[in-house]
């Protein structure tokens, strides 16, 4: 953060000695010891992100193109600090949770700088996220305020709010009866420095078993995550990184993403959205050198190039992930978009594996990467716990300096999720090669990847079983050559089938996301069921395929 304009700034008024920790698994002593002695972790805070040579020795650079709005290294740190005040004036104190929807914008960047630097941890929601899903969030946080955007298209984030259990509402936009963000603002005050032992952000899980879990990340360890990401990715000055997937998205936040890029000195553009039509002018215009994207955006792109008319020679890297990238479509990047690939397979629990940028090309486009840190320990385990056989696959297992130790306020959750000794089970089914790069052929648990967006098969289920004509319901992820999986639903009725518009118009009533709907329903007379009785989710998915 930049020093004081005038020789004493007033002081912040009066805040809680610790944030509240309540719910927060901290790493083992002996284990954090390691890490800080072996130089992982460190003392630097999310809020001190923005690179300090570059707001010495040339603060005009720019930090972040949003739209209009073109800010510089300075005028971001000065917008944060003015930002940070405003929310204490608010009444936001460290250790208070919010929950932020905002969307790709000037005022999403600034809002996280702000509470990060007064120690206050942002709940990261996404803005596709409805009533189902930030209720919930806003209790389970406890959190004090809710910020978001005043209207997503036909929804309007203002009406949702009303009913939101929180003390405080900033709206960026028209604000109607709320606070608006740009009225977040006063004088910079001193502040005094969270922590780096506590939780900085909070992101959100897939939502495995229903709606998603908070995953607490610590200053320390989401630092070290950027900071490594970005070295190991190349990131510098002469970085331009085009943002097209949501910000709150640890893939675009964190991986080595936005905050990697202010760390490095980079230079970050938002794009509302992954299309061509929005996404290629911005990489022309701003001679964009990077972009991270799912692979339904990837091979759009793969076949837009060839009838678009902007220039997209300026890209060096297309990091390609929150699903597996089929190694033929990733074999087309170089020839057809004229930039490397690189692989990125990891979770906001924590472990990222990248395929480095001197990877053969067999690694580069055959694999989704190695682990990013040479402390991640890595186990695969076949269904008893044991270790599998070199090459074979099996469950992934991993602890490490940036994976979490246990979800935000889910105890019976961390009993299934974590072995005794540490390790997260992430599910997901992998075979390691000898160079270390894993491969990933599937996963444990009951979520279709849906291009990225993780859909909680339970969770759509039980939304399902509320409708009237619904007897029951089971949901299966569909094979598809754009999107990875598609969701399909198998419904057992009771009377007349209700149509797929139905379902759908249905589902939106009761809040939920929209990339959680169905892209296809199914009628059935019975479910198969295994020999214990619960439904065989393995032979709905065969009659699909």
């Amino acid at each position: 953060m930049t020093e004081p304009t005038a020789p004493t700034r007033p002081t912040a008024p009066t805040a809680p000695t610790e944030p509240d920790q309540n719910g927060f698994t901290p790493w083992p002593e002996d284990l954090a010891d390691r890490y800080i002695a072996e130089g992982y972790w460190g003392d630097r805070l999310l809020g001190d992100v923005l690179n300090g040579d570059v707001l010495r020795d040339d603060p005009g650079r720019i930090a972040l193109v949003a739209g209009d709005e073109r800010l510089s290294y300075a005028d971001l740190d000065r917008r944060a600090d003015r930002a940070a005040a405003g929310w204490l004036r608010l009444g936001v104190r460290r250790g208070d949770r919010v929950v932020v929807q905002l969307p790709n914008s000037a005022g999403f960047v600034v809002t996280f700088l702000a509470l990060v630097r007064i120690g206050a941890a942002p709940v990261l929601a996404l803005p596709a996220h409805r009533e189902s899903e930030i209720g919930y969030l806003c209790e389970l946080a406890g959190a004090r305020a809710y910020a978001a955007a005043d209207r997503d298209g036909a929804f309007d984030y203002r009406v949702m709010a009303r009913a939101l259990p929180v003390e405080h509402v900033v709206i960026e936009g028209d604000a109607q009866e709320f606070t608006a963000l740009a009225d977040v603002d006063a004088d910079p005050v001193e502040i005094e420095r969270p922590d780096p032992a506590t939780v900085g952000v909070f992101l959100l899980s897939g939502g495995t078993t229903g709606l998603p879990k908070l995953i607490p990340r610590t200053h320390r360890d989401y630092v070290y995550n950027l900071e490594a990401s970005a070295e190991v990715c190349g990131f510098g000055g002469r970085t331009v990184y085009l943002v097209v997937l949501p910000a709150a998205h640890n893939f675009a936040l964190a991986c080595p993403g936005i905050l990697g890029v202010l760390a490095t000195g980079g230079t970050v553009v938002l794009a509302p959205s992954g299309s061509p039509d929005e996404a290629f002018p911005l990489i022309e215009r701003e001679r964009a050198t990077v972009c991270a994207v799912v692979p339904p955006i990837a091979l759009l792109w793969l076949d837009a190039v060839s009838w678009a008319e902007e220039d997209v020679s300026s890209l060096e890297l297309l990091q390609v992930g929150g699903a597996k990238f089929a190694a033929e479509r990733a074999a087309e990047v170089p020839g057809t978009l004229g930039c490397r690939v690189q692989q990125v397979f990891g979770m906001a629990e924590g472990l990222l594996n990248y395929t480095r940028l001197d990877d053969p090309r067999e690694l580069a486009e055959g694999t989704q990467g190695r682990p990013l840190s040479p402390a991640d320990e890595i186990r695969i385990v076949d269904g008893d716990g044991a270790d599998v056989a070199p090459g074979e696959i099996g469950e992934l297992l991993t602890r490490g300096p940036y994976t979490l130790r246990g979800y935000y306020r889910a105890p019976e959750h961390n009993a299934r999720s974590f072995t005794p000794d540490g390790f997260y089970r992430t599910g997901d089914l992998v075979r390691r090669l000898p160079s270390g790069h894993l491969v990933v052929e599937g996963r444990e648990k009951d979520q279709i990847n849906r291009g990225g967006d993780k859909v909680s098969a339970e969770e759509l289920e039980n939304h399902l079983l509320a409708h009237p004509a619904v007897h029951d319901a089971a949901v299966v992820g569909l094979p598809d050559p754009m999107m990875g999986e598609r969701t399909c639903a198998f419904l057992v009725v009771r009377d007349t089938a209700p149509t797929l518009p139905e379902i759908k118009e249905f589902l939106r009533g009761r809040g939920l996301a929209a990339y959680k709907f169905p892209d296809r329903i199914e009628t059935v007379d019975t479910f198969p069921r295994t020999p214990v009785g619960k439904i065989s989710k393995k032979e709905l998915a065969a009659r699909l395929a």
